[in-house]
């Protein structure tokens, strides 16, 4: 007959049901964190064990987020008590395509509208109306790299501005009109054979725009660089009442996004040098776009680890939350990945290729033979190779398992490195999620037998 202590140690969700099927195959323990059964008098038991530990969680701030030629131009204003005040203004150069038909000389101008392709929204208060406003630039966009950190002059006042009300709306092409004086202007240099013969030429006369959101708004939007983010003017000839349009687009247009922060009177404002971890109390969390992340100590991985012998790991989850609140039209991050860094906070690399390591899924090889054929981390990034921390929605809280990464560990085949988080999203939104720092946490079923 199975029996079971009443002092067993109850295993959270995640892991239950694969205890549980261990638990009708193994013996009780003398541990009090251990659930078994007797299998026979005198016979070798085969215990298994549940250990849970935190992970000391820090905040770091990278120094080199490259958003140059970034999917999306990111546009929002946020305001939170944690991370304090977060801007991000889009910046691209705009193409003209001297190969399709320019209006003639006599062409007259009806309209213009400057259109944003708006493909992700993220913000509280949808049902309100957000403001978007478009700005030339007062510099050129150059052929270098760009960071989060990089900024350019723009004149203040926008050559288009509108307002948007989303509410279940996530994607949708806006159409702003243009300031009259600079249509006008614009137009009368696109209609003449004389101008614009190169598009050099162009972009002295327009090296581009800023895009960016109002103050307080606290809403973030995405937008898709390509033939719908444009200038189109609208126009027709003397005796002649169709309209014809003619436009100026982003298509492979160099661009990048710059991150503005005010963290003052924050848990953050401590957070003044890159690449540095700090401890800001009770609560971490983690911001794309602004590059704030989690760094996760696992020295309680180590030390778990020199205490075992002869065992078998039969699960070892990573668990983070559950997070904390968020307002509604708020997503978290979707998910993140892990990063093996130095105690500096510099990523491990390969010695294959130079690439960062990243914890590896489990059931993927964990190790690979170089070319001597000795065994080193793998570097894979193939779909599917890396280890996933994904958010679960009912739960609200990111989990993965690590059972492959720490079994290498232990047979000694990796060294244990520390963990820097990667959202999915990093250099796709403003999204975050901040979490209790004691609810981030190492779950492990292991067995062995004595």
């Amino acid at each position: 007959m199975m029996s079971f202590s009443a002092s067993t140690t109850a295993l959270p969700g995640k892991l239950a049901v694969t205890a549980l099927l261990s638990i009708l195959l193994i013996s009780s323990c003398s541990d009090p964190a251990s659930v078994g059964l007797e299998l026979a008098p005198g016979n070798n038991q085969i215990g298994v064990f549940y250990k849970e530990f935190e992970l000391e969680a820090q905040m770091v701030l990278l120094d080199s987020l490259n958003t140059t030629n970034s999917s999306v131009l990111l546009a929002g204003h946020e305001t939170d008590d944690f991370f304090g005040t977060t801007e991000a203004i889009g910046y691209s150069r705009m193409f003209m395509n001297l190969n399709v038909t320019r209006p003639r000389n006599d062409a007259i101008l009806d309209s213009a509208f400057f259109h944003l392709d708006i493909v992700s929204v993220n913000g509280s208060d949808l049902d309100e109306p957000k403001t978007y406003s478009v700005h030339q630039l007062a510099e050129p966009i150059l052929d270098t790299i760009y960071y989060n950190s990089d900024h350019l002059e723009y004149f203040e006042n926008p050559i288009s501005e509108g307002e948007i009300v989303f509410d279940d709306v996530k994607d949708t092409t806006v159409m702003f009109p243009l300031e009259s004086t600079f249509s006008d202007e614009m137009f009368v240099k696109i209609r003449s054979t004389r101008e614009f013969q190169s598009l050099f030429e162009f972009r002295d006369f327009f090296p581009g725009f800023a895009v960016k959101a109002r103050a307080g708004d606290n809403t973030t939007v995405g937008i898709a660089p390509g033939e719908n983010t444009k200038m189109t003017f609208y126009y027709h000839y003397q005796g002649d009442t169709t309209s014809t349009s003619y436009s100026i687009n982003t298509l492979s247009a160099r661009r990048f996004y710059g991150i503005n922060s005010d963290r003052s009177g924050t848990p953050t404002e401590i957070i003044t040098e890159y690449d540095k971890s700090y401890d800001v109390g009770p609560t971490v969390g983690l911001k794309s776009g602004l590059a704030m992340t989690i760094r996760l100590d696992t020295s309680p991985i180590g030390t778990f680890l020199d205490s075992l012998s002869g065992v078998t790991f039969n699960q070892a989850n990573l668990q983070i939350g559950p997070i904390q609140d968020q307002k509604e039209g708020n997503n978290p991050i979707s998910g993140m990945w892990m990063i093996l860094i130095d105690r500096n906070n510099v990523p491990i690399r390969s010695t294959i290729n130079g690439s960062p390591l990243y914890v590896q899924r489990d059931g993927q090889p964990q190790v690979i033979p170089d070319a001597n054929g000795d065994n080193v981390p793998s570097n894979s990034r193939a779909a599917g190779s890396l280890a996933e921390i994904r958010y679960g929605v009912e739960e609200k809280d990111y989990s993965t398992g690590v059972t492959s990464h720490v079994n290498s560990i232990f047979r000694g085949q990796l060294q244990r490195q520390d963990w820097r988080l990667l959202a999915f999203e990093f250099t796709q939104s403003l999204q975050q999620f901040k979490v209790d720092k004691n609810t981030v946490k190492v779950q492990v079923i292991y067995s062995k037998s004595r």
